[in-house]
């Protein structure tokens, strides 16, 4: 990266950081900058290129220890700390974060699209050892839906949503969905579950079937089956994602 533009950019995250709203003009960068309007547009391209470059820029700290952390042996947990992790770079970092998730950027940061992509890696992990009740890609859309949505809330009205403990009951609520009862631990399951579930082994035998799908499909698409053709294990597989995906009536 030239040195005008490193100093652009820097320059650029530094106002959005401290500006009441976090929008800023590209005139008030150039100046700041010490620059002109052209350089910035042959850098940038535009005021969206500006701030698409300076959301990476700023993200980029916040996945270097998501890519630098080594998996733990329980990806529940790792999944938990993920979590908590989002949401405490958003109340560190309000502007970025309410820059990033801004309907007006058209393109999603690439910063954004890592995340993700993390995200699904830790949630197959965890379907590979029988924790998840749905296929990872539909659990990464509820999971990181979720999360972007209370930290938002949290930025952007502090003074409405005031509990501490927020963030962290609305990931246990979401992963008591997306995970499997044994994943989350025994105190989730009452004692009037357990007698109930007695009586009534279809209906749990029949809850049990996504998250028995999930962990077939995660097993196999680790490990190919060499018995079956490729078309065939497409197709397997696509089966098992939309029993993986099915809702118990």
């Amino acid at each position: 990266m030239s040195s005008t533009k490193a100093r652009i950019l820097e320059v650029a995250a530094e106002l959005v950081a401290n500006s009441p709203d976090g929008d800023v003009s590209t005139r008030a960068v150039c100046d700041a900058a010490g620059v002109g309007a052209p350089a910035l547009y042959r850098h940038f391209g535009d005021k969206e290129g500006l701030l698409s470059a300076v959301v990476d820029h700023g993200y980029e700290k916040y996945l270097t220890t998501k890519r630098s952390r080594r998996p733990g042996t329980d990806p529940i947990q790792d999944l938990r700390d993920g979590w908590d992790t989002h949401t405490d770079f958003a109340l560190r970092n309000p502007n970025l974060y309410r820059l990033m998730n801004s309907p007006a950027m058209r393109t999603p940061p690439a910063a954004a699209l890592e995340s993700h992509r993390i995200l699904t890696a830790d949630l197959r992990r965890a379907a590979e050892q029988g924790k998840l009740r749905l296929a990872p890609e539909l659990a990464a859309q509820m999971i990181m839906s979720a999360n972007v949505g209370v930290s938002l809330m949290l930025v952007s009205r502090p003074t409405t949503f005031t509990d501490a403990t927020l963030s962290r009951r609305i990931r246990d609520a979401v992963h008591a969905v997306v995970f499997t009862p044994e994943a989350m631990g025994p105190e989730t399951t009452s004692a009037d579950d357990q007698e109930t579930g007695a009586e009534d082994e279809e209906a749990r035998a029949e809850e049990a079937l996504p998250a028995t799908a999930t962990h077939l499909a995660a097993l196999l698409r680790r490990t190919p089956r060499p018995d079956f053709t490729p078309g065939e294990s497409a197709l397997l597989g696509e089966w098992l994602d939309r029993l993986s995906n099915t809702t118990p009536e």
